[in-house]
């Protein structure tokens, strides 16, 4: 199904994974919404990139999602695409890890998450079509020491997603979860240890192999749907 003239929504657009999809998507010809924390790299993003308009905030925000829509309906006159993509990562060993940052990841990766997808889904329920994507992780079928809450974070967009595509079945409206594996991104910059090098996984991902899978799930014809594609380094175990 071509993309060409859709518009898409993506949280988390500075950099990592919602760049390259946004980067992606506008090379088949879809108008974007970029939403990220720091104005001055979004105002570059959208100065290259052809039908790109942008809002800077906290993801947070309980106005964001509304405000969002709002923007892609005033510019472009409709919302196709919604990529909750936003996330943080915080793990640690139990006498370790910092509870003030954990609570911060849980609020983005699941209240923000959740927030930014049911107002997303209830526009395109009223639309009567529309396409939901949420980053989860690899993480988010299976735990490993140190990263419970990570994963329990992760593990809440998996049901959450589910849930969804039941409730949508037949509505026009798809619910697809991005399941990655390692990818080496501006998330883990504050690393005093590379993930690649703790986990031995030479190789991770590129944000670019995340956004071909997001891709490959937009473009499926209207009676087919992808609900959840897993991505991962060749060289990843688990």
């Amino acid at each position: 199904m071509t993309l060409m003239g859709k518009v898409a929504i993506i949280t988390g657009g500075t950099s990592g994974i919602g760049l390259a999809t946004a980067e992606a998507l506008s090379a088949q010809g879809v108008r974007l919404v970029l939403h990220g924390r720091r104005q001055e790299i979004l105002e570059a993003h959208a100065a290259r990139l052809p039908g790109c308009e942008v809002l800077a905030g906290d993801v947070c925000d309980k106005d964001t999602p509304g405000r969002l829509i709002a923007l892609a309906l005033e510019r472009f006159g409709r919302v196709d695409i919604a990529f909750a993509n936003a996330g943080l990562i915080h793990s640690g060993p139990v006498d370790a890890i910092d509870l003030d940052a954990l609570s911060e990841m849980i609020r983005v990766n699941i209240d923000a998450a959740f927030r930014f997808a049911y107002t997303a889904v209830r526009h395109f329920k009223a639309e009567g079509g529309g396409h939901l994507l949420m980053t989860g992780s690899v993480f988010g079928t299976k735990v490993r020491p140190n990263a419970g809450g990570y994963a329990a974070t992760k593990y809440a967009v998996e049901a959450l997603c589910e849930a969804l595509r039941i409730e949508l079945a037949g509505s026009g409206v798809k619910v697809s979860v991005v399941e990655p594996g390692l990818v080496r991104t501006d998330l883990h910059r504050d690393h005093a240890v590379r993930p690649e090098v703790v986990q031995n996984i030479p190789q991770p991902l590129l944000p670019e192999d995340v956004a071909r899978a997001v891709v490959f799930a937009l473009e499926q014809p209207a009676h087919v749907l992808v609900p959840r594609i897993m991505v991962l380094p060749a060289v990843q175990p688990v």
